[in-house]
C-alpha cells in the first residue's frame, strides 16, 4: 500500500513539473476550434496537466464579423479563464486570431498574461488576396480598398486590417480598428492600449517569407511596406522607433522575441508537429 501511495505522490509531482501556464488558443478566419485541436493535443501530450483553452468563438463565417465585435468577446472569455487561473496566463493567436487577441490583451489594463505568442498574424496589416478567393473571388490587391475603404467594408474583419500602402489617407480615414490598436491614430486609449502590452512578460512574433497568405510576410512581425512597395522592418518603422505600442520598450528588456522560419506554408504553423516543437512550445511556460 506505502508503495502505491508513494508512486501516486511521484506521479502528481512529476505532473505539476511538466505542466506549463495554462494556455488559451484562438483560431484564425474561416475556421474554428477544431483547427487547433491538433495544436491542443501536442501541448497535452508533451506536457500532461497543462491546461488548455481551445477558444470556440467566431467559428467559420462568423469570423468575418467585426474585429471590434471580436475584440470584445474574446476579451470576457480570456477575462473569465483568467480569473480561475490567478498565477497567469499564455495566450496564442493563429493568423487573424493573432491580431484579435493581442488587440484584447490591449484593451485588457489589468489582465493576467504572461506570454502572448502572435502566430504568423498579420500585425501590421494585409495587403494580399490570396486568402480570400472564397469570398471574395474577383478581388485584387490594387482595387480591394474600393470595398474595404466604406462602411460596409469596415463591417468586415478583413477591412478592420487592410492596410492599403497607397492610400494610407483613406486607411486612416475609414479604417476603425487597425490604426487605433497600433496608435497610428491617437485616441483616448492610446496609453492604455501600450501599457497593457508591456506588462507581458514575452511577446514572441513569428512569421516565415514562405507563409503565402499573410501580405507582405514581415506583417507577422510589424513590418510593413512603404509608399514604394518596400518593405520596412518593424525596427525602421515608425510604430517601434516612437515605441507607440510598446515594442521598443519590450525589446528593451529582452521582452520581444522574432521568430523567422523559412519553409512553413501558412496553413502549417498550427499543424505541423515539427514546426510546433521549434517555435511554439519552447516559449510555454
Amino acid at each position: 500500500m506505502r508503495i502505491y501511495l508513494l508512486c501516486f505522490i511521484l506521479l502528481l509531482l512529476l505532473s505539476n513539473v511538466l505542466a506549463y501556464m495554462p494556455v488559451v488558443l484562438l483560431h484564425g478566419i474561416l475556421s474554428g476550434s477544431e483547427s487547433m485541436a491538433s495544436l491542443q493535443r501536442f501541448i497535452e501530450r508533451q506536457h500532461p496537466g497543462t491546461k488548455v483553452y481551445n477558444c470556440d468563438l467566431f467559428s467559420n463565417w462568423n469570423s468575418l464579423e467585426g474585429a471590434w465585435n471580436q475584440v470584445v468577446e474574446f476579451r470576457q472569455y480570456l477575462d473569465a479563464i483568467g480569473k480561475q487561473h490567478t498565477e497567469g496566463l499564455v495566450v496564442l493567436g493563429y493568423s487573424q486570431g493573432g491580431l484579435i487577441a493581442r488587440a484584447a490583451i490591449q484593451t485588457m489594463p489589468n489582465h493576467n498574461v504572461k506570454v502572448f505568442i502572435s502566430l504568423s498574424s498579420p500585425q501590421a496589416g494585409q495587403y494580399g488576396t490570396s486568402f480570400l478567393h472564397l469570398i471574395f473571388p474577383d478581388l485584387a490587391a490594387k482595387t480591394a480598398y474600393e470595398l474595404f475603404y466604406s462602411k460596409i467594408g469596415q463591417h468586415t474583419s478583413v477591412g478592420n486590417y487592410w492596410n492599403d500602402p497607397r492610400k494610407q489617407e483613406l486607411y486612416l480615414e475609414y479604417s476603425v480598428f487597425l490604426p487605433y490598436i497600433n496608435n497610428e491614430i491617437t485616441s483616448s486609449n492610446s496609453t492604455d492600449f501600450k501599457n497593457a502590452l508591456t506588462r507581458l512578460d514575452k511577446v514572441v512574433l513569428i512569421g516565415g517569407p514562405n507563409d503565402g497568405v499573410i501580405t507582405p510576410w514581415q506583417s507577422s512581425h510589424f513590418g510593413y511596406y512603404n509608399d514604394d512597395m518596400e518593405v520596412v522592418p518593424v525596427n525602421k518603422r515608425k510604430i517601434y522607433t516612437s515605441d507607440d505600442i510598446g515594442l521598443k520598450t519590450l525589446a528593451d528588456h529582452g521582452k520581444l522575441l522574432i521568430i523567422v522560419k523559412p519553409f512553413v506554408h501558412h496553413l502549417i504553423w498550427h499543424t505541423n508537429k515539427r514546426v510546433i516543437q521549434e517555435v511554439i512550445m519552447p516559449h510555454l511556460i
